[in-house]
């Protein structure tokens, strides 16, 4: 286990922006990450946890803390119960699965980051989302002197759309890896059924350029004033309820292809700022300003980021 100083969080941003990290350290089990905490609460230095980097805008600034990135492998069936630990990318997790003859993830299929950052956002597309196979969630709390691991059922772990009760925590948890419950199925019907999905996001996403996926969360359609339900009503799609998607909104708001500095509103996928050159953190918070402030004036309607900006 290495303390490594002044590490650049571009590195590990999806992005590839960000300023440096004080120190940065990658626990490979759940001992080192209670001894990495226990050796910053005795410094007294601010924690970050951190996944895939893939949906995290991180400041100029860097970070004057802790940046931990939890290196917790591990993958077992038993039966039809998939476990794994956090620090698993979702697409190992899958080819885990399909290689197991286990079925249920398949929506998952081209999702990016860890199974960690999955879980604490309740990650969701094609209709599925994390909540619907997870069975429990260990993590460990690191709110009190002492940390303490904690398991919680599905039901214990509030999930919500694009949320759980870790992302409500947050900073005062870390998640070590999640059990699922899943179905039988066949080998290559899995594996076709996760390709399909890879394949319609890179036919419509900017895949081309650094991105941390949809900056923005679609709009649950019971959100929409009343005045403006009948004209959006023709593009709701279920997410997996009712929902205004939010590529729409930004699209006709006349935004795609516009641009500051080195990042840009994807004229492909609008819902994507993407870093078309070198661009800066601010020029990214800029565009998303833009954004919500040009949807709110159109529509009426107030978007929320799904990224975190940091």
């Amino acid at each position: 286990m290495t303390f490594r100083e002044n590490v650049s969080l571009a590195g590990h941003s999806n992005y590839k922006i960000g300023g440096p990290a004080r120190y940065f350290c990658e626990p490979n089990n759940t001992e080192e990450v209670i001894e990495v905490v226990k050796w910053a609460r005795s410094k007294r230095l601010p924690i970050f946890i951190l996944g895939g980097g893939t949906n995290i805008l991180f400041s100029e600034k860097g970070f004057a803390g802790l940046v931990l990135k939890p290196n917790l492998r591990g993958l077992l069936r038993a039966g039809t119960t998939l476990q794994s630990g956090a620090g698993v990318s979702m697409a190992e997790l899958l080819d885990f699965a399909a290689g197991n003859d286990l079925e249920g993830l398949e929506w998952a299929g081209g999702l990016p980051g860890t199974l960690g950052g999955a879980i604490r956002g309740n990650a969701g597309c094609f209709g599925g989302e994390i909540k619907d196979r997870v069975t429990e969630v260990t993590s460990l709390d690191i709110s009190g002197r002492t940390s303490r691991v904690v398991t919680r059922e599905n039901p214990a772990c509030r999930f919500e759309y694009r949320n759980s009760i870790f992302k409500r925590r947050d900073g005062k948890e870390i998640i070590l890896g999640a059990k699922f419950a899943l179905r039988p199925g066949d080998k290559e019907a899995i594996r076709k059924a996760v390709e399909e999905k890879i394949r319609y996001r890179r036919e419509r996403h900017p895949m081309d350029y650094p991105n941390i996926g949809s900056m923005f969360k679609n709009v649950p359609f019971n959100n929409v004033p009343t005045a403006r339900r009948k004209e959006l009503a023709h593009i709701v799609k279920m997410d997996p309820f009712p929902v205004v998607p939010t590529a729409y909104l930004i699209a006709q708001a006349e935004l795609r292809g516009v641009s500051c500095g080195g990042a840009m509103i994807s004229p492909k996928h609008p819902n994507f700022i993407v870093n078309v050159l070198n661009a800066e953190p601010a020029h990214v918070r800029a565009l998303v300003a833009l954004a919500k402030k040009e949807v709110k004036k159109k529509f009426s309607v107030a978007l929320e980021e799904e990224v975190i900006i940091f």
